[in-house]
């Protein structure tokens, strides 16, 4: 069975990869995928089966509470300074000033809720949708590449930095210069690419008259951006003091927003007649994208399949007994988290090796907190996700929200990736052996 499980998956990969040829939505697979690989489960493993529903549907309530959160603040203007702030007719300029904001936003919030937040900028900058994509694609790789280095910016640095693999300062302080190198090469390669003028950049009168239509005041629009964006950034304090899973904690800040929006729009008249609809969040539920919900979905109930199995265990000792090096095995899980899920292959990791204590010489050293393995495996499964489009959740969120095939960007992004990948980890090693 476990032959079988291992064929269903490649079968369903290379159709979501062929979905432009195919013609059949990528969410309708992975769905197809989760199921046929469950159904070919033992009656032995169905027990665990519950637990990674669970831990599926956690992800899923996450992504669909700050998808909801920022098109809140998105519809309500929120998000206008940021458009001020990036609009230019130089698309060299456009391009970098992306790449280093959603690259620190990806820092304080998470990889997947900046790419929500940039897309939506995108599209109100940019009218051509085939420009556009170039800097989507961007997007992907700095949002991953900002959640590396940062503790609570990816689910994998999130895992190890809750276990103790490493710490606050030491992942920051480890992983910010090979982060910052492995976007910045592709940006420095893209930028030669990047020629004439953007004609379709939003002009300063189109921001006022978005601005200025009906809605909420400036100050009820910069209230409704303070809720959704600091509470997300809160998102980790919370589930530190409470210990309950992430997903809650956005609920509580669409909860809250939801109650202060109701009563902005009964406190004024105005908006009651004129577009009280357009705001209420009962209608911008509506209008969240449920395939891409259910494409993530399908895929992690498919990597829970596989992980049952042992598949994934496996693969993890045999890369252990075959190189040793923690460089090699590190970057080989990289590469692979850009063609299954980064979690459980993370997850298995940290199953497969314990923490060593403080003092520990030789070649455990590199198993001590903060140490070489864990550092450099927070980096690799992290960034290794931008290779391939569905290799993240930041990659997967782009996909839905832009409509992006897995061959456009393979074609395109998948050697950038792959060449800031490799010149972030010479950089840790060149790090690590000068300091």
């Amino acid at each position: 069975m476990t032959t079988f499980i291992i064929l269903a998956f490649i079968a369903g990969y290379i159709c979501i990869a062929l979905e432009s040829v195919i013609k059949v939505n990528k969410a309708a697979i992975a769905l197809c995928m989760s199921v046929v690989c469950w159904s070919a489960m033992p009656s032995t493993a169905l027990p665990a089966f519950p637990e990674h529903v669970a831990e599926a549907c956690e992800t899923m309530f996450f992504l669909m509470g700050a998808m909801t959160i920022v098109e809140i603040v998105d519809t309500n203007g929120g998000f206008n300074f940021v458009t001020r702030r990036l609009r230019t007719n130089s698309p060299k300029a456009l391009l970098w000033k992306t790449v280093l904001l959603t690259f620190f936003l990806s820092a304080l919030l998470d990889n997947m809720t900046t790419c929500i937040v940039m897309i939506m900028v995108l599209k109100k900058l940019i009218a051509d949708r085939q420009t556009r994509l170039l800097y989507a694609g961007m997007t992907i790789l700095a949002a991953n590449a900002g959640g590396a280095f940062s503790p609570i910016g990816d689910v994998t640095t999130i895992m190890l930095w809750i276990k103790g693999c490493v710490s606050t300062t030491g992942i920051i302080t480890g992983l910010l210069i090979p982060s910052i190198v492995s976007v910045a090469v592709p940006a420095l390669i893209m930028t030669p690419m990047m020629k004439g003028e953007l004609h379709t950049v939003a002009s300063t009168r189109s921001v006022i008259k978005e601005e200025n239509k009906p809605g909420f005041s400036r100050l009820g629009r910069k209230i409704i951006f303070a809720i959704g964006v600091g509470g997300l950034v809160l998102v980790p304090v919370f589930r530190n003091i409470t210990n309950l899973p992430p997903f809650v904690g956005v609920m509580g800040v669409l909860a809250i927003l939801w109650i202060v929006t109701e009563i902005f729009i009964r406190r004024n008249h105005r908006l009651m007649k004129a577009a009280s609809e357009e705001v209420r969040v009962s209608s911008i539920i509506r209008r969240i994208d449920m395939s891409t919900l259910l494409f993530f979905l399908g895929i992690l109930l498919t990597v829970s399949a596989l992980q049952e199995t042992g598949t994934l265990n496996l693969f993890g000792t045999w890369l252990n007994d075959e190189f040793g090096n923690v460089y090699i095995v590190d970057s080989l899980i990289g590469i692979m988290s850009s063609i299954v899920d980064n979690v459980p292959l993370v997850a298995s990791a940290m199953g497969m090796y314990d923490i060593q204590p403080e003092g520990t010489i030789g070649a455990m050293q590199a198993y001590c907190q903060d140490g070489v393995f864990w550092e450099l495996l927070a980096y690799c499964a992290g960034i290794g996700g931008s290779i391939l489009i569905i290799g993240s959740a930041a990659g997967v969120v782009v996909m839905g929200l832009e409509n992006i095939s897995f061959g456009w960007y393979l074609k395109r992004f998948s050697w950038l990736a792959l060449i800031g990948y490799f010149a972030g980890i010479f950089a840790y090693w060149l790090q690590n052996l000068i300091f």
